[in-house]
């Protein structure tokens, strides 16, 4: 990201300070507090077993890079990016894009449902039953379309960005789920 400027300050409820922000351009890029809550909590092993992805409709191929570039730069904890929080728990953890599906360049759309969820299933096998999906997208829904076209995904719409109070919804809506799919094939 050229004429990048970083902002620093303390990252969310942890004692210490990191990069909160980046510029690009005149635009600060940053995580919402309630995002930054759960990448911690992730990395610090709160949901063991659990793999992280994105699947993100970013408009132009500046966009993907700028999105990309702000993954690295910006931090979790002092020293740890978002793209390494991102990449753990993957096979070659720093290598792996197969969970990173950003843009709407071919082979990506517009639509999600139809190229990045089965794209992310094909990379990393995990199947739809298995995947919580979160959008913050106000101008399309792509959580009616992910559940139409991508049967077992739970969605979660967050029109006002991930806060906590989302991400607890979006795992209970989830475990709920689970519990009825045992049931039902419980003999």
């Amino acid at each position: 990201m050229r004429n990048q400027r970083k902002k620093y300050g303390k990252l969310g409820s942890a004692a210490a300070e990191g990069v909160l922000g980046v510029t690009s351009g005149d635009e600060l890029i940053s995580l919402f507090p309630g995002a930054l809550q759960v990448l911690q909590d992730f990395h610090n092993g709160m949901y063991p077993g659990m793999k992280i992805a994105a699947a993100s409709s970013a408009d132009t191929p500046l966009a993907v890079t700028i999105g990309k570039a702000a993954m690295n730069i910006l931090e979790v904890f002092p020293s740890v990016s978002v793209r390494q929080v991102f990449a753990k728990g993957w096979a070659s953890d720093s290598l792996f894009e197969g969970n990173m599906q950003i843009g709407r360049t071919a082979p990506l759309s517009s639509d999600k449902s139809r190229t990045h969820f089965p794209i992310l299933q094909k990379e990393t096998g995990i199947a739809y039953e298995n995947m919580l999906f979160f959008d913050d997208c106000i101008w399309s829904d792509h959580c009616a379309m992910v559940s139409q076209n991508c049967p077992g995904v739970v969605t979660h719409r967050t029109p006002s960005g991930l806060q906590y109070s989302d991400w607890l919804n979006g795992l209970k809506a989830f475990h709920q789920k689970k519990s009825r799919m045992m049931t039902s094939q419980a003999p």
